[in-house]
């Protein structure tokens, strides 16, 4: 079996849907047939209350911060995984909000993360990562392992600095472990198509990303109530137009990585 594809789903400005992105995105690969294991490393825990795991955030250790931050807790991550429907999750947990200053003291603070997935992931053929909305320790551990991201935005200008703000850092995140990070799409999400400036944005990002996939998302309320009630919109919302939008991204992933899709037989 070919090493599992880690994709960080990233931007440091919140509100953009990037745990819809994520999820839906999952989603999608699973109904290509692939087996996927979604990390929630954001320490507010949407994406755990989202998949319906609303206990496990509150439950006591090991967590995913103590996988973290102490090497000898890393074998616990295999303890972390629970099920999921669509997917296996390693969920947040309420401990997380104080994760940061413990990888700042860590002897290799950007690798936390990669480490612990060595424990786990060998059964998986994707590894979707949920960042925090935030530049910091944890963010530096998704992109570092998964060395490849995608970036959901909205058609807003403010998306302008915050697209400055993540490539800055990963930048600098690339000089400091001599890496390269791959940005593999950006998701252009919950678009409004009545409003002008949603309009100008849309082609301002496809000009900017002229040679990176450039996939639309538009607003719709399904995606929301999908999430609420557990899933992604490919198990809770199946007859939602947006499905296509998804099915779109995990077909451009998978040609990215030279994956095929999998029949469910």
């Amino acid at each position: 079996m070919a090493d599992p594809v880690r994709i960080a789903v990233s931007n440091q400005k919140g509100g953009v849907g990037k745990t819809a992105v994520a999820i839906n995105v999952a989603g999608a690969l699973n109904d290509r047939g692939h087996d996927v294991l979604f990390v929630d490393l954001d320490p507010q825990g949407n994406a755990t209350e989202n998949l319906g795991m609303r206990e496990v955030y509150d439950e006591g250790p090991p967590s995913l911060f103590d996988v973290l931050s102490d090497a000898e807790n890393r074998h616990h991550m295999a303890d972390l995984v629970r099920e999921h429907e669509e997917m296996d999750v390693v969920p947040s947990n309420i401990d997380m909000t104080a994760v940061e200053p413990e990888l700042t003291l860590s002897r290799r603070s950007g690798q936390q993360l990669s480490l612990a997935l060595e424990h786990v992931e060998d059964r998986y053929d994707y590894v979707i990562i949920d960042c925090p909305p935030f530049l910091g320790n944890l963010m530096d551990n998704a992109l570092y392992a998964a060395q490849n991201t995608l970036i959901p935005a909205l058609a807003e200008t403010t998306s302008k600095r915050a697209f400055e703000l993540l490539f800055d850092h990963i930048s600098a995140l690339e000089k400091d472990y001599n890496i390269q990070i791959r940005d593999r799409g950006v998701v252009i999400n919950r678009i409004d198509v009545r409003k002008n400036q949603a309009r100008e944005m849309v082609s301002w990002i496809e000009d900017a990303f002229d040679d990176t996939p450039v996939w639309k998302v538009r607003e719709r309320a399904s995606v929301q109530r999908a999430m609420t009630n557990g899933g992604s919109l490919f198990v809770e919302a199946p007859q939602c137009d947006q499905l296509a939008a998804f099915r779109d991204i995990a077909r451009g992933l998978d040609s990215q990585f030279q994956r095929r899709k999998v029949s469910h037989d």
